[in-house]
């Protein structure tokens, strides 16, 4: 049986802590979009943080990802059950980098004699 979707919103409110607000939408193509905003962390026009990336994976794991790195980032002494999964979070940002890496590399031409 799928858990509704405010069933799934309680569950990653619960994993990311008291500093969060998680709130799930329903995306373009039917999927649920997590967006996890910080409730102390303002950015430009005194907006909240939010894990929220238009146009990138808003799933829960990247989600979640970006909301651990933010923790360990912006709130040291904070506590939240999802930190148990900070290495696996910094473990898929290392990935997702090298990534992209590989893929600007391709696009490129060198300069270097003998390329």
């Amino acid at each position: 049986m799928t858990a509704t979707r405010s069933a799934r919103e309680r569950k990653a409110a619960v994993e990311a802590g008291p500093l969060a607000r998680v709130r799930i939408d329903l995306g373009a193509d039917r999927q649920f979009v997590y967006k996890v905003a910080c409730t102390t962390c303002l950015t430009k026009g005194d907006r909240p943080w939010s894990t929220y990336r238009p146009g990138e994976d808003n799933g829960y794991l990247a989600a979640m990802d970006r909301w651990i790195l933010h923790l360990t980032e912006r709130h040291p002494g904070a506590e939240a059950p999802c930190l148990a999964y900070l290495t696996a979070a910094q473990q898929r940002l290392q990935e997702r980098r090298e990534q992209r890496e590989r893929a600007a590399g391709g696009d490129q031409t060198s300069d270097q004699p003998g390329d």
